[in-house]
């Protein structure tokens, strides 16, 4: 088990490298002067010139990225362009939104999905299981930005069931939840019933009700956990990347997120938060994948000791 997760570290930094890598290389091919972003239009070539010298934009890439790694090394991703606010201020900062949205959108979308995937594996077949099949298929095929806005026109606006935009209280984050976990119910839901359905064929299902069990306890707990293995994958990317930043979600409804930093950093060329936020949703998928193996462990013991 050691070996196996230092060979996973091991690995994860690797992977850290090369994705810094790749996007310093990616930003430095992106035409536009940046000193221009950074002073502004009306900037003489003496001020330009000093912004050139302050971020080594004249030096040679190989030494920029050396200087990026030697600061990342110390903890220090770089200075906004835009605001010479600290990158990792910056970030630390808006994640706790970012959490919290992601957080509420799970929590919404597993209580719905669970049950669901459950009761269409417990009555496959059905008329309702075919139905939640068409729904999830629909669902899963809504744009993210368009369920955004409809949500956002017809329940806040319209309705005024909730706060249009903005963020000043938890109330503010259901409808931007609510529009990541419609898309992912369906989807999670049908997951956990494929794998539901291939359980209940297996000896230790049949074996629990032969012992008595109530189908709710064989379901739930014989069944459900191991069908869950599959399941703990995916979510475990899926939190990586909702925490990552929801792009689209967040600028909708004006949420001060990873997501609305990220698209702002963009449009600004400001580089050092580009690659902080790229860098540190990078970080989050690699932990993502170190969590699961550990959550593989206690969901089935018979993992262990393997690779």
């Amino acid at each position: 088990m050691i070996t196996r997760l230092l060979s996973r570290l091991g690995w994860s930094v690797v992977t850290l490298f090369g994705t810094s890598l790749l996007v310093f290389f990616l930003l430095n091919a992106v035409p536009g002067d940046v000193a221009r972003v950074i002073a502004g239009p009306k900037a003489s070539k003496r001020v330009l010139e000093l912004v050139r010298e302050r971020y080594h934009l004249n030096d040679p890439w190989w030494r920029r990225l050396g200087y990026f790694y030697a600061g990342l090394a110390h903890g220090d991703v770089g200075h906004s362009f835009v605001t010479d606010q600290p990158v990792a201020q910056a970030i630390w900062t808006r994640l706790p939104t970012t959490a919290a949205v992601a957080g509420l959108a799970v929590v919404f979308w597993m209580t719905l999905a669970v049950p669901l995937g459950v009761a269409t594996a417990q009555y496959r077949g059905s008329l309702f299981d075919r139905g939640a099949l068409v729904a999830a298929t629909f669902t899963l095929s809504l744009p993210a930005f368009w369920l955004a806005r409809m949500l956002q026109y017809w329940l806040a606006y319209r309705l005024h069931w909730f706060p249009v935009a903005g963020f000043r209280s938890i109330y503010h984050l259901l409808l931007p939840a609510a529009t990541l976990a419609i898309l992912a119910i369906g989807y999670y839901a049908r997951l956990i019933h494929t794998n539901m359905v291939e359980v209940l064929h297996s000896p230790y299902v049949t074996a629990a009700r032969a012992k008595g069990q109530t189908e709710t306890r064989v379901m739930f707990h014989h069944a459900l956990r191991n069908a869950l293995i599959p399941v703990v994958t995916i979510l475990g990317m899926d939190v990586a990347g909702l925490l990552g930043g929801v792009m689209f979600t967040e600028n909708v409804f004006a949420i001060p997120g990873l997501g609305t930093l990220a698209v702002q950093s963009v449009f600004n060329l400001d580089v050092p938060v580009i690659m902080g936020t790229v860098l540190f949703s990078a970080t989050i998928v690699v932990a993502a994948n170190l969590v699961v193996d550990v959550l593989y462990q206690w969901l089935d013991p018979r993992i262990k000791g393997r690779g």
